[in-house]
């Protein structure tokens, strides 16, 4: 019989940002789960988006994306929206999840976990 370990849910964080437009978007996402450094980027639609830079208000068409990953991994998942965004101050904020479905949570640690063997 396979034990399984389903990851604690203080250990699962979702990390926001917004990039310029979709090839972009699926630029990072594809970058991230490829890299193991999270188990699913949602896409999200296009949205205005409506906000302060330079002492002026711009408004601008970005699209958001939705980062599952561990907590242990944010600051790898940092450093890789740094390198792969093209904005010069991306924004990247990560929330705590509080509550998930034990089976989702296995499977985001199983899905951020590099195997050797």
């Amino acid at each position: 019989m396979q034990r399984t370990t389903v990851l604690p849910v203080d250990e699962v964080v979702l990390v926001l940002t917004s990039l310029p437009d979709r090839d972009a978007a699926l630029r990072l996402a594809h970058g991230l789960v490829e890299r193991r450094l999270a188990a699913c980027v949602n896409v999200l639609g296009e949205c205005t988006s409506v906000y302060r830079w330079r002492g002026a208000v711009e408004t601008a068409r970005e699209i958001p994306v939705l980062i599952k990953t561990r907590t242990a991994l944010y600051r790898e998942v940092e450093a890789a929206i740094g390198e792969l965004h093209p904005y010069e101050v991306p924004e990247v904020i990560a929330l705590s999840v509080t509550r998930g479905l034990p089976g989702y949570l296995q499977w985001v640690g199983e899905s951020t976990t590099i195997s050797i063997g």
